[in-house]
């Protein structure tokens, strides 16, 4: 019979997860022995680029992605990156190694004591098979449990059964395929789109599974049908509307008074691939405005189940806007032209504002250009001067753990090579997952970093204000030079001080990772 790997190997092939992001111990290299041809390991240096690099790859490819962890070192370095893979509700599948089985109890160097036990509650599933001849069934449940539930798994293997062989059955995992339909019901979608069609006056808003799930073009058909405002929902983590058309209203705020503003004079809110809501800011106040009401359309069961307010609706939201699209089936109005992009601020000084920045990427780099932000304060300045017309458009950390904007770049850049891919980070959010800089020289990965160095933890400045604890030490991190740093890594950098050599390096075109450090001027995220 074969072995337990050789089986595990050729059911990870047959499912296509072939790319594996990760950095091994010593009980993870009985299962990378032997890998396939067809295998790509991509190595990252700490955990948490590991991560991070795997959650932005799989976002943009839409499929599942392998992640390869070491013991309980490994998993929890990784486990501030996994609470945005968390948000996101990306597809990770995490094989983590374990000791032998026979030193697990005795509590072995490098044992992993109830291994599922340490990634709860973030992971959706969590396990170590009972006997190695249940590890092929165990790992192929992990792949499906992440595809169902589009939310990371973890499985957790002794090294030794890696070698051991299969029973009788081993093999009949290679075959197995799981797939998942939730259309509504007749009489559910009659009922929806009953509401939604005698509604007055409805607004949209649209989460970041919208752009996951690849109905980004689909959302602006659905709206320009319905007429009314379009916002994206709070804690933004894709954009799935672009940000200029004349029906945008921007992202609403995460908190609960100000979202209850935002949404007064509607009789109907359709809320469309989001938890409702992600709120962050403590802004008490009633959810929604008397006489509004509201309808969520999710896949995500369990965001349906926590809502604090209005109706939900488990099913996919793709075939609710498929129904809804047929249902409002005249013709859409003419939606107008695109909002301009106003003038960029400056500011006096040697530094730049970062309007100027975004400007600049806006008119010097292609339309199709997908953009990692990690650089919180500067918000606000962002969709100012932001033009997204397309899909896939933009990735922001959807648990707000800094130290996805590096890795993640480097993980959409290789999930997308056609297309250009900036990273726009923060010096704060940097030092977090400084290292993914290695693994996109390594792999030349054609990805531009834009560094904006204000020398601070701009945010945070902003939320000592808004707290009334405008005295908290350690928010300054003078000192550093991203440039040397990138450049130990083996990147190309450069370190430019004015707008026009902005503009006159982002235009040269590249076939390998680059840095770009600003000098920027502190701003407020709103």
């Amino acid at each position: 019979m074969p072995s337990v790997r050789r089986v595990s190997h050729q059911f990870l092939e047959r499912q296509g997860l072939t790319t594996v992001f990760g950095n091994p111990g010593s009980n993870e290299l009985p299962f990378l022995a032997d890998l396939p041809d067809s295998f790509r390991y991509v190595l990252g240096l700490h955990e948490g680029a590991v991560v991070g690099m795997a959650d932005g790859y799989a976002q943009a490819t839409g499929r599942p992605v392998l992640v390869n962890l070491h013991a309980a070192s490994g998993s929890g370095n990784a486990m501030g990156a996994l609470t945005n893979a968390v948000a996101s509700r990306t597809p990770l599948v995490i094989v983590a190694g374990q000791q032998v089985r026979s030193a697990v109890g005795t509590e072995a160097n490098l044992a992993n004591v109830d291994a599922p036990a340490l990634m709860k509650p973030l992971v959706g599933w969590a396990a170590e098979p009972a006997c190695a001849q249940d590890v092929p069934r165990a790992l192929a449940q992990a792949v499906f449990e992440a595809q169902l539930q589009r939310r990371p798994t973890y499985l957790s293997v002794p090294y030794d059964d890696w070698a051991a062989e299969t029973d009788d059955n081993g093999l009949a995992v290679l075959d197995r395929q799981v797939q998942r339909g939730s259309v509504p019901g007749g009489e559910q979608g009659r009922r929806l789109a009953e509401q939604v069609t005698s509604a007055e006056r409805p607004a949209l808003v649209l989460g970041g599974d919208i752009d996951s799930a690849g109905l980004f073009d689909d959302a602006v058909r659905l709206a320009e049908r319905l007429g009314g405002p379009v916002w994206a929902a709070p804690s933004l983590f894709r954009l799935p509307f672009p940000n200029r058309h004349p029906l945008f209203r921007g992202v609403l705020p995460a908190g609960i008074a100000p979202i209850s503003q935002a949404l007064e004079g509607h009789d109907l809110v359709l809320v469309l691939g989001a938890p409702v809501f992600r709120y962050h800011e403590h802004l008490p106040g009633r959810y929604l405005p008397e006489g509004t009401r509201l309808i969520q359309v999710t896949e995500d069961a369990s965001a349906a189940a926590r809502a604090p307010m209005g109706e939900a609706l488990v099913a996919d939201p793709g075939a609710v806007i498929d129904l809804l699209t047929k249902v409002l089936d005249t013709p859409a109005a003419p939606a107008g032209a695109y909002r301009p992009t106003p003038e960029p601020l400056t500011v006096e000084g040697p530094r730049l504002h970062p309007e100027q920045v975004f400007a600049a990427l806006r008119d010097e780099l292609p339309g199709d250009t997908a953009y990692v932000v990690e650089s919180t304060s500067t918000n606000s300045s962002w969709w100012r001067q932001m033009d997204l017309r397309r899909p896939g458009s933009y990735y922001f950390p959807a648990a707000g753990g800094l130290g996805f904007g590096l890795p993640g770049a480097v993980g959409v850049a290789m999930g997308r090579p056609d297309r250009p891919v900036v990273g726009v980070i923060g010096d704060g959010s940097a030092n977090y997952g400084i290292t993914a800089l290695w693994t996109a020289a390594q792999h030349r990965v054609p990805l531009t970093i834009v560094l904006l160095r204000n020398g601070t933890y701009g945010a945070l400045r902003w939320f000592g204000g808004l707290l009334g604890v405008p005295d908290v030490p350690g928010l300054d991190i003078p000192g550093l030079d991203f440039t040397r740093i990138a450049e130990g890594y083996g990147v190309l950098s450069h370190h430019v001080t004015g707008v026009e050599e902005l503009r006159a390096v982002l235009s040269e075109r590249l076939d390998h990772p680059r840095l770009i450090q600003v000098d920027t001027a502190l701003t407020t995220p709103s």
